[in-house]
């Protein structure tokens, strides 16, 4: 049986390796653990690789996430605009800042926030609105309603999943006042556990971010505010900094494999193929395609041994942690009807053609037996 996984990143590992374990060793002998030197590094050459002013390092996406949208005052009480089409930590983070997830749904072709939808939501209580670059594509920032910032909402980007990306020759990451990633461990840019960054143009909002990332201290024992123990880790600045500076040449190796993809399923009518918005330059974090019986075809593939996954099965309105605001069934059709649809195929830099070509007869099979 064959083995093809949904990402392997053993692959970047045997690329990095060495770097990151002269890193580690550096670090151990060092003793400089926490706000080391790699931090410092890593804060700056990501910032210089968006094109963004300030990156500061934390503990994970979600924690940057609710970080930013507390830095731009939004708290107790107040919205936050949304897409359905996410994964649970974009709305996870807005309750955690005892804010309301305001959902609209998604354009039906790239499944991106649909800016349409935006102004029919907003409200005097809207703080922010929170795009998603999903999948590895930017959303379509420019198409935000005018006139929010005059309104006092504030656009925070939830760049998890785009590092990488550029939209019209932007940089993922430097759209809206903030932006929040996640260095996951199987994102374009992962470390080796849990680590994220919020990045800003505004040195203010960055250095409050800083602080509330810091128990609120700016100096030991003294504590300026209520904060959170939520900062980048040394050893994983040294795991991101050795994949940081091979990041555009694997970028490179998924904007192939997609491409691959497209030209082995173009023959495949049942099977609708990722669109990539006019001005993206997608990073491929994901290639999600849209198939009937998914649930059954998802089976028979990963029978097979091929590791393919979905992302995501259920928006977020119908998640039971998110029952409580009051969305059923129909509530935002285009983000329901894609979670029965969309399948993710295995995907990531050092994938070879031949994988690829098996994943799709796996796939040609799975849909004649299933359809």
């Amino acid at each position: 049986m064959i083995s093809i996984p949904l990402v392997d990143l053993s692959l970047q590992h045997a690329v990095v390796g060495e770097e990151v374990l002269d890193g580690f060793r550096e670090v151990l002998e060092a003793g400089d653990f926490i706000g080391g030197k790699a931090v410092t590094a890593f804060e700056q050459e990501y910032a210089h690789f968006t094109g963004a002013r300030c990156c500061v390092g934390v503990g994970n996406g979600t924690d940057a996430l609710e970080m930013a949208l507390r830095a731009v005052g939004v708290g107790h009480g107040d919205e936050v605009v949304l897409p359905a089409n996410t994964f649970i930590a974009t709305a996870e983070a807005v309750v955690r800042t005892g804010a309301i997830p305001v959902l609209v749904d998604v354009d039906d072709e790239a499944l991106l926030i649909d800016p349409a939808r935006v102004e029919e939501v907003v409200t005097a209580r809207t703080r922010a609105v929170l795009p998603v670059d999903l999948y590895g594509q930017v959303a379509p920032f420019e198409q935000l309603p005018r006139g929010l910032a005059q309104r006092g909402v504030a656009v925070i980007e939830d760049a998890a999943q785009s590092q990488g990306a550029t939209r019209h020759g932007r940089s993922a990451g430097t759209f809206g006042t903030m932006a929040a990633t996640s260095f996951y461990p199987g994102k374009n840019l992962g470390a080796y556990g849990d680590a994220g960054a919020v990045l800003s143009d505004d040195e203010e909002l960055a250095r409050a971010v800083r602080l509330m990332g810091a128990h609120g201290s700016q100096a030991k024992y003294v504590h300026s505010r209520i904060g959170f123990n939520s900062r980048l880790d040394t050893l994983q600045a040294v795991v991101l900094r050795a994949k940081l500076s091979r990041l555009r040449g694997w970028n490179e190796e998924r904007r192939e494999a997609a491409a691959r993809y497209d030209d082995l399923l173009a023959d495949v009518p049942e099977v609708r193929l990722p669109v990539t918005l006019l001005g993206n330059e997608h990073v491929w974090h994901l290639y999600v395609v849209r198939v009937p019986r998914r649930d059954d075809v998802l089976r028979f593939l990963q029978s097979e041994g091929v590791g393919a996954g979905v992302h995501y099965p259920v928006p977020v309105h119908l998640t039971p942690a998110m029952h409580g605001l009051g969305h059923g069934p129909g509530s935002f059709p285009v983000s329901e009807q894609a979670a029965t649809e969309i399948l993710s195929l295995p995907i990531y830099p050092g994938i070879t053609g031949e994988q690829q070509e098996l994943v799709v007869q796996v796939l040609r099979h799975a849909l004649r037996s299933v359809t």
